[in-house]
C-alpha cells in the first residue's frame, strides 16, 4: 500500500466529471481502494473520492463513525464505485463540511437529509441503501467530487466559510 497525494482546490482534476468505471472487478481498483483508504485513515479522514488522489475514475470510500451515526453502529468503511443517488425527500438541512482537498476550512452546506444510493463493490455486487442525517451528507459530498464539484460550489452563504480552528476557538469560548 502506498499514501497518495491529496489534491488540493485549484488541481483542475477537481472540477472535472469522472470517467465511469467500466470493471469494477479489475485488480487495479483493489490497490487504488486499499491505497486510499490507507490515505484517508493518515489525515483522519472519513471519505475520499478517487479525483482527489488524481484518479478521475467513479470510485467513492467513506465510513460513518458510531459517533456520527443515526444508527447505534457505526458505517463501516465503503466503497462505492459507478455511484447514483435519489433523494428521497425534498427536505435539506445545513451543516459545517470540511474537505481534504480545502484543508482548514469548513462552511454550512445545505445537503438532502434523505437519499437512496446505488453502486458496486470492488467484487461486483450491488450496493443499495438508504441513508439519513450525517450518513447522506457524507454519500452526497463525496460523490459530488465524481460531479467536479466542491462543497464550496453548494454554499449558500459565503458567510459561514472560516478556519476550523477558529470555529473550535468560538465554540471552545461559547460563541458559536
Amino acid at each position: 500500500m502506498a499514501l497518495l497525494t491529496i489534491a488540493r482546490m485549484g488541481n483542475p482534476i477537481l472540477a472535472r466529471i469522472a470517467d465511469p468505471i467500466e470493471d469494477p472487478c479489475d485488480p487495479k481498483l483493489k490497490i487504488l481502494a486499499a491505497d486510499m483508504e490507507e490515505t484517508m485513515v493518515s489525515v483522519d479522514g472519513i471519505g475520499l473520492a478517487a479525483p482527489q488522489v488524481g484518479v478521475s475514475l467513479r470510485m467513492v470510500l467513506f465510513t460513518v463513525p458510531a459517533a456520527r451515526a443515526d444508527a447505534c453502529d457505526d458505517l463501516p468503511l465503503t466503497i462505492l464505485i459507478n455511484p447514483e443517488i435519489t433523494p428521497l425527500s425534498d427536505q435539506a438541512e445545513q451543516a459545517y463540511e470540511a474537505c481534504l482537498s480545502v484543508p482548514g476550512l469548513m462552511g454550512k452546506v445545505p445537503r438532502w437529509t434523505h437519499i437512496h444510493y446505488k453502486g458496486y463493490d470492488l467484487d461486483g455486487r450491488v450496493i443499495e441503501r438508504e441513508a439519513k442525517g450525517f450518513h447522506a451528507r457524507v454519500v452526497q459530498h463525496e460523490c459530488d467530487h465524481l460531479w467536479g464539484r466542491l462543497y464550496l460550489s453548494r454554499m449558500a452563504d459565503l458567510s459561514t466559510l472560516a478556519y476550523r480552528d477558529e470555529l473550535q476557538r468560538l465554540a471552545a469560548e461559547g460563541e458559536e
